[in-house]
């Protein structure tokens, strides 16, 4: 073969490659000068921020989630991570190193076995009623224990079942998520995690199963109906004067 044959197969030309590492190193430094002003505007922000309100501070056109994941990357090592928090992000202390941060902070006051008990099925089973809450539980759950969950901002009133009496459904919050560094609530543990954490017997029956939780909890399903105010203010959330307002 000649040399002028073996030239016209070669892939690429001097000044192609060279414009080829221009792109890539222009691709960098967007990427690089993006991920800075994402670093900032989660760093500032006091609630874990989605990306879709990255996305409307940002320049048009700006990639937010290869930012998100360039930013994962580089905090990767550090005493801060960036997490993901429901469909959020925020910086959050290296779990390894907690222990740091419990040792000035106040404690909280701890949940009852009752409380627990109730979080983990909500949690597990939502929507859930109060109803189907004691069916599982085989015991009555006081109005204080939900209270209480409500308090922690760990569980909300997600809507009415759409059966007699319209019950109120519960479901958990992203604070939920965030306490508990879940990146959804598809990724609370499993039958074999919670064996293996000694919070479920081994000897359970072969056809115990642990309900999956909706893909996204915070979208009602077809026998829910959303809160109104008229039903807020019946819940004691909202009163008149703020239904007029």
């Amino acid at each position: 073969m000649s040399e002028q044959a073996s030239a016209k197969i070669m892939p690429f030309k001097a000044d192609d490659e060279n414009a080829e590492e221009t792109l890539n190193a222009a691709e960098r430094l967007l990427l690089a000068e993006t991920a800075r002003m994402v670093e900032a505007l989660v760093f500032a922000s006091a609630d874990p921020v989605t990306e879709r309100a990255l996305a409307e501070r940002l320049p048009e056109g700006a990639d937010v989630g290869a930012a998100l994941k360039h930013l994962q990357e580089i905090y990767a090592k550090r005493g801060v991570h960036l997490v993901r928090v429901g469909d959020a992000w925020a910086f959050r202390t290296a779990s390894d190193l907690a222990f740091l941060m419990s040792r000035d902070t106040v404690q909280q006051r701890k949940l009852s076995r009752a409380a627990l008990e109730v979080l983990s099925i909500i949690a597990y089973h939502q929507p859930v009623t109060r109803a189907e809450i004691e069916d599982i539980r085989g015991v009555e759950t006081s109005k204080g224990t939900l209270d209480t969950l409500l308090e922690s901002e760990w569980v909300r009133m997600r809507g009415r079942r759409k059966t007699p009496g319209r019950p109120v459904t519960y479901g958990t919050t992203d604070a939920f998520l965030d306490h508990f560094q879940l990146e959804s609530i598809r990724d609370l543990p499993g039958i074999e995690e919670l064996k293996g954490a000694g919070l479920l017997s081994s000897r359970m029956p072969s056809n115990f199963s642990i309900p999956l939780p909706p893909m996204d909890p915070d979208e009602l399903t077809d026998d829910e109906d959303p809160l109104t105010d008229i039903d807020l203010e019946e819940l004691g959330l909202l009163t008149p004067k703020d239904r007029d307002a």
